[in-house]
């Protein structure tokens, strides 16, 4: 096996393919990366269990062949490679990388006890890649990190017709967003797949140039899949078992009151005040019915706070406060110049809204945060 191929493409493909390398695991062929070469093209494969990364990429193919490499030494050994192309060859259980002058040798690994990789899931629809790469990063700041609690660390995903609506929450915040979603084929009624938080951003973030993703499911009785294909690149993840509670009550603040202030001056005077909150302490927010909110944090002389304009409506004044982190990753992760907050009270839930819209299309994002009871 023999092939070769230009720096910056092969170190874009072992780069892409290694993002499915576990940390760690006691199979140590797991560690490797499957390279393949035959009829012009490269493909560059890795595999977990629970995600497999592919991408194919075009490559001078002297020889045919398959090769399983350590993945962490290739990818060490691809960002020190010097620009121009690339020669690779498998000469016995030796692989070699060579460029300008330079030469890497390494041994392989078994290639025969390599686990199948699981097959890409039939194409369920598409959706834009860059909208798509958005509303995930939007939404899974409210995935939990608790592996304890699986369900709570992943996105629900629910494609019905031509939407696509994502959730996430880990009890003490919940964010949906929805984008236009094209589906294919026989694609009927309404689906759900609970997808792991991290393995989605991750995959969306990568796809995020490729124009259209193409994303395909497997039932839960035949393991549980979704894939997600664009530009060459292929990610297939294995979902969570279960489904996030229900949103729909949470999301009901009748009676509310209501207020409208600038996303990005509220996230940065909230960012300011938070320096001086202690690692339990909240950002407290006073909305007045004098067109004003002030922003405080901190306890006796240590203190922070910041005034800035606020349309308030449905009461005279209110008082909520949040963890600092939580209220930081609301408001960064919308894009509308206005925001909407629906005040229940302190203790109570808030309900954060884009004032305006978002983009073009069926576009939806809203974001639930608790109210601490604990005030400045």
């Amino acid at each position: 096996m023999d092939f070769r191929i230009e720096r910056g493409t092969f170190a874009e493909a072992v780069g892409w393919a290694g993002r499915a390398l576990p940390s760690r695991t006691p199979v140590p062929v797991l560690g490797g990366l499957l390279l393949a070469a035959g009829a012009g093209r490269l493909t560059v494969s890795g595999f977990d269990f629970e995600a497999a990364a592919r991408v194919e990429v075009d490559a001078e193919t002297g020889a045919a062949g398959e090769v399983l490499v350590p993945g962490r030494r290739l990818l060490d050994i691809c960002r020190v490679l010097p620009d121009g192309p690339v020669s690779c060859a498998l000469e016995g259980t030796r692989f070699t990388v060579a460029a300008g002058g330079t030469e890497f040798g390494m041994s392989t690994l078994p290639r025969e006890e390599y686990p199948a990789l699981p097959p890409q899931p039939s194409v369920y629809g598409s959706v834009d890649a860059a909208a798509f790469a958005t509303a995930v990063g939007q939404i899974a700041v409210a995935a939990g990190r608790d592996e304890t609690l699986p369900v709570l660390t992943g996105v629900q995903l629910r494609l019905d017709g031509d939407s696509m609506t994502l959730a996430a929450s880990d009890r003490y915040r919940y964010a949906v967003r929805q984008v236009g979603w094209k589906p294919e084929g026989d694609a009927g009624g309404a689906v759900e797949a609970l997808v792991p938080a991290r393995r989605l951003l991750d995959a969306a973030r990568s796809l995020a140039r490729c124009g259209v993703v193409r994303l395909g499911l497997e039932a839960a009785e035949s393991g549980g899949l979704v894939g997600f294909e664009g530009g060459g690149l292929r990610s297939v993840v294995r979902l969570l078992d279960g489904r996030l509670p229900a949103y729909g009550a949470l999301f009901d603040v009748a009676g509310a009151a209501v207020a409208e202030v600038e996303c990005g001056a509220l996230a940065e005077a909230a960012r300011r005040v938070a320096v001086v909150a202690e690692a339990s302490g909240p950002v407290r927010m006073d909305f007045s019915g004098d067109g004003s909110v002030l922003l405080r944090a901190g306890y006796g002389d240590d203190v922070a706070a910041q005034r800035l304009p606020a349309v308030l409506s449905g009461a005279e004044e209110v008082t909520v406060a949040f963890n600092p982190a939580y209220l930081l990753d609301a408001l960064n992760s919308f894009e509308a110049p206005r925001l909407r907050l629906e005040l229940l009270g302190t203790g109570q839930r808030v309900l954060l809204s884009a004032l305006d819209g978002e983009g073009d299309g069926p576009v939806r994002h809203r974001h639930l945060l608790m109210s601490v009871r604990q005030l400045v």
